[in-house]
């Protein structure tokens, strides 16, 4: 078998493996959180024999084991049960809010592709001169800058000093699609400008370590420019541990950019997890991480893929 597609087939059945692992995880987790369900469904006053009804309809009276594989088995097929605070399929809820979210890192990452590897291109052809500190300067400054911080800033100055952009994300209000990207654009900056500057400092390291390797050099012997040597054989090596970064970033994008999804009040996947935990409504809490879980997976297998395909060493 050819070596790729063995090292593909192997990144695919390890990613099963590891969201297997990480349902059972989820559910263990979940199981051990302090509380009652019931009592924060019927409220703490409740009588015993309302709570063990309600622990029956639930199906919290069977085993663990049992409970989990049903849950599984559900989960496979798209139904994640009802949510206990809402009252509704999880599901409606869930894709809602995700929908939002990957449209949002959708349009983030679009941002981030340019503005991460632009900056590095330009730190690779002039290194260690004055457009090189201007840049590195100006990352580490990003860098030390909290999320709301930055978020707030941007929100002051494109929202309320210059009123370009609004400073709510109301994205169910939207017309249309375009009027949705026009909401988000705020949050989707400040995720792009957030993330771009550590992809640009891994490219930038990079590229300039492989700047100063033998066949780079072997290449300008042989009279390629120096624009020509960056792109074709700089670039594509260097783009390697960039693109596992940017798969993190992505995945990071869909449930951990809370602190940007609340100064915009964007209605995201992030949110709607600190919202479950808080409520303790376990189908929700379950549903959310499993599919956050799976997105991470599904991202950084598709990052593994990729860097086979990049890596000549790898498909031969």
């Amino acid at each position: 078998m050819n070596t790729a597609v063995s090292l593909i087939l192997q990144r695919i059945v390890y990613s099963i493996g590891t969201l297997v692992l990480v349902s059972v995880i989820i559910f263990a987790a979940v199981e051990v959180l302090p509380g009652d369900v019931t009592a924060r469904i019927l409220g703490r006053e409740a009588p015993i024999e309302a709570r063990e009804k309600l622990r029956v309809e639930l199906g919290l009276d069977r085993p663990a084991v049992e409970r989990y594989f049903t849950w599984a088995r559900g989960a496979v097929q798209g139904d994640f049960g009802m949510s206990l605070s809402a009252r509704k399929p999880v599901d409606e809820i869930v894709f809602v809010r995700l929908r939002n979210t990957l449209i949002l890192a959708a349009y983030a990452m679009l941002l981030y592709i340019p503005l991460s590897i632009i900056p590095a291109l330009v730190q690779a052809f002039y290194p260690n001169r004055l457009p090189d500190r201007i840049i590195s300067t100006l990352t580490i400054l990003i860098l030390s800058t909290p999320e709301f911080l930055l978020s707030t800033l941007l929100l002051f100055g494109l929202a309320v000093a210059f009123p370009i952009f609004p400073p709510l994300s109301q994205v169910s209000g939207a017309a249309n699609p375009l009027e949705f990207l026009y909401m988000i654009t705020l949050p989707a900056v400040s995720l792009a400008i957030l993330l771009a500057v550590s992809g640009t400092r891994l490219l930038r390291e990079s590229m300039i370590d492989l700047l100063d390797s033998d066949f780079i050099r072997m290449a300008e012997l042989k009279g390629m420019s120096r624009l020509r040597v960056v792109l074709r054989h700089a670039l594509p090596n260097a783009l390697i541990p960039w693109l596992n970064a940017t798969a993190i970033n992505f995945a990071f994008m869909i449930g951990g950019v809370v602190v940007v999804e609340r100064v915009f009040v964007f209605p995201g996947f992030g949110s709607l997890l600190v919202d479950a935990m808080q409520l303790r409504d376990v189908p929700l809490i379950e549903a959310s991480v499993l599919i956050a879980a799976f997105i991470f997976i599904a991202v950084n297998l598709v990052a593994d893929i990729g860097a086979v395909l990049l890596n000549p060493k790898l498909r031969t």
